[in-house]
């Protein structure tokens, strides 16, 4: 069977991190090009990846007969425009999460791969762990009983990502810390769940830590090294909330910056018959009651590179046509969370999700 041939669209941090070399490093793919609004950057990684032409310009090549595939990795409000593009070209697309910057366009993404036939898969990475796998089918099992309650937290000191830029920017990211990392954690929580449909939320967003730009104070910055004073900052940078579904309740504290020094990242899993610390992207520990003696379990087992699964799953996807558990279909739950969790905020009560 031939090599599999693939576009990376936006060539930045997740692309030079996971996308460009995960696929150079996969025997069945052919990397053709590697495009960026910004050409030093595109020309770039082609030197140092020694393969893919470098382009300026998406459009270029979007009719190419013998590209079957493409990763987006650019900022939020060009996922859904660029992913549509490609599939209604016939290709299937990678798109890094979140799915899009509204849920409008994370449904118009969902309606055009069903109308094309063409796989789309999110960003959506925690769903390939080996842990979070391991959670998943202890619940699946049974080992914690009834999962009534999952408790989420990804909180961080002053970690608020370039600001006045792209990312503290709503029109173009969406939204802050809940859009950015709550993605992932509700994800998860779903996914390990077993893909509860959510029901209702009512959560609270705060914009206050980075408002004005100018008194955010930090000792390091990413996606920046310095603050834009003269940029936009109308993002939350915190958020917290609750979730009902028809499973577990989901509560939930995030933040992009706290006036707490302690960065607290872990979910909790909590049943009848036991319950599962998960510290996020690392290990967990189960804890249970035994012939009246309380347990606590910390398995051990070798971890595979999550970032590689994905990426290897997507060209499973491709060369196979079958659609893969970061499917856009699954993303829609979550897509449809954070949608509910900013609503409820503008209107300060509960709403129904979906």
């Amino acid at each position: 069977m031939p090599k599999t041939r693939v576009a990376v669209i936006g060539c930045g941090t997740i692309a030079n991190a996971v996308h460009i070399p995960f696929y150079a490093k996969n025997p069945d793919v052919e990397l053709r090009y590697l495009c960026d609004i910004l050409p030093e950057r595109a020309e770039k990684a082609v030197k140092e990846y020694g393969c893919g032409k470098a382009v300026a310009d998406y459009r270029a090549f979007l009719q190419d007969p013998e590209l079957e595939a493409v990763s987006v990795c650019t900022h939020n409000d060009s996922h859904a425009a660029i992913s549509i593009d490609f599939l209604r070209a016939g290709k299937d697309v990678l798109c890094e999460k979140p799915a899009a910057r509204v849920l409008s366009e994370a449904l118009e993404m969902q309606r055009v791969s069903h109308e094309t036939g063409k796989i789309l898969s999110i960003g959506l990475v925690n769903r390939y762990g080996d842990s979070v796998n391991r959670v998943r089918d202890m619940i699946a099992a049974g080992e914690l009983g009834e999962v009534f309650h999952v408790y989420a937290s990804f909180r961080a000191h002053r970690s608020i990502p370039g600001i006045g830029g792209d990312f503290t920017t709503k029109a173009i990211s969406g939204g802050g810390a809940l859009i950015d990392w709550g993605v992932h954690y509700l994800d998860l929580i779903l996914y390990c769940c077993g893909e509860p449909r959510p029901l209702t939320a009512s959560g609270e967003a705060f914009c206050k830590l980075g408002n004005p730009i100018e008194d955010y104070t930090f000792l390091e910055m990413w996606a920046s090294r310095d603050k834009k004073l003269d940029g936009v900052y109308d993002v939350d940078d915190s958020v917290t909330g609750i979730i009902r579904t028809e499973g577990p309740v989901i509560s939930f504290n995030g933040a992009w910056a706290q006036n707490i020094g302690v960065e607290e990242t872990f979910i909790d899993f909590m049943g009848d018959k036991g319950g599962i610390r998960l510290q996020y992207c690392k290990d967990f520990v189960f804890y249970t009651a035994k012939g009246g003696a309380l347990l606590e379990i910390k398995p051990q087992y070798s971890v595979k590179d999550f970032y590689k699964a994905e990426i290897d799953a997507f060209v499973r996807s491709v060369r196979t046509r079958q659609r893969n558990q970061s499917d856009i279909d699954y993303a829609i739950a979550g897509s449809k969370l954070l949608d509910a969790i900013y609503r409820s905020s503008e209107l300060h009560r509960e709403v129904t999700v979906g």
